[in-house]
């Protein structure tokens, strides 16, 4: 092949390349431009707003208090004795019906006191509750279903001005400390006794607590209704009212 025949196939080759590199150019040109939008960024790198951040910190604290609330229960001291026998059985209050009649969870609590004084664990009771849900005074529903049970007025003592259990607690002491008791077991529903051995272990006196077993088997539903509500009541208890709504006997 001739000098000039090289010469045309090289000019063919450059101007081959020249219209490539010009169609990638033109290419380029038509092809729209992507723009970076915040809504195509992944999740875990989104930045949240402050009304989110808020929720998550609200949960969080809620969940850690309902937490805290269930270990306290769990480890609540239920005696700081080993007496058997003591100075009085306290009743802790629970509403009568709207007829003034002993509800189910008042009469177990009463009825499981008055088996205590008959195996002979002390010689008294001390019914305590006053009229917290209505208008019936619960150490007196308490009373006279302690002496329908077969205890003598005598061996029955009221406290009627108790709204909680902190009082409940408190005003009894205060009952004892007037006759010179020094000890007590403390009745009340099994769900109930866990916090109330946390208010009872501040108080100067010996106790222990004893669980009222229920008449009648609860349902599911109520037994776990209970034990949230009380574990309300014990944060309730450990974040304000150990210190707000202290009594002194």
């Amino acid at each position: 092949m001739s000098r000039q025949n090289w010469d045309d196939v090289h000019a063919a080759l450059e101007l081959g390349k020249e219209e490539i590199r010009l169609a990638e150019v033109r290419l380029r040109r038509q092809r729209p431009v992507r723009r970076i939008s915040h809504r195509h960024t992944p999740a875990g790198r989104r930045r949240l707003s402050w009304r989110g951040r808020v929720a998550i910190a609200a949960a969080v604290l809620i969940v850690g208090l309902l937490a805290w609330g269930a270990i306290a229960r769990h480890v609540a001291p239920s005696s700081n004795t080993s007496l058997t026998r003591f100075d009085a059985i306290i009743v802790l209050g629970a509403m009568a019906d709207a007829d003034g009649n002993p509800t189910p969870m008042q009469l177990a609590r009463v009825t499981e006191a008055v088996h205590e004084y008959e195996r002979g664990v002390a010689p008294r009771l001390i019914v305590s509750g006053g009229a917290a849900h209505n208008k019936f005074v619960e150490a007196s529903v308490m009373a006279r279903v302690a002496q329908g049970q077969g205890i003598p007025a005598s061996a029955i003592i009221q406290e009627p001005e108790a709204q909680d259990t902190i009082q409940n607690a408190c005003y009894s002491v205060r009952i004892m400390r007037a006759h010179g008791w020094r000890s007590a077991e403390v009745v009340s529903s099994g769900f109930h006794l866990p916090r109330a051995g946390m208010i009872f272990s501040r108080l100067a006196i010996e106790w222990r607590t004893h669980a009222a077993p229920a008449l009648e088997p609860a349902s599911t539903g109520f037994t776990n209704a209970a034990a949230m509500v009380e574990t309300l009541k014990t944060v309730r208890y450990l974040v304000w009212a150990r210190e707000t709504e202290r009594c002194i006997p």
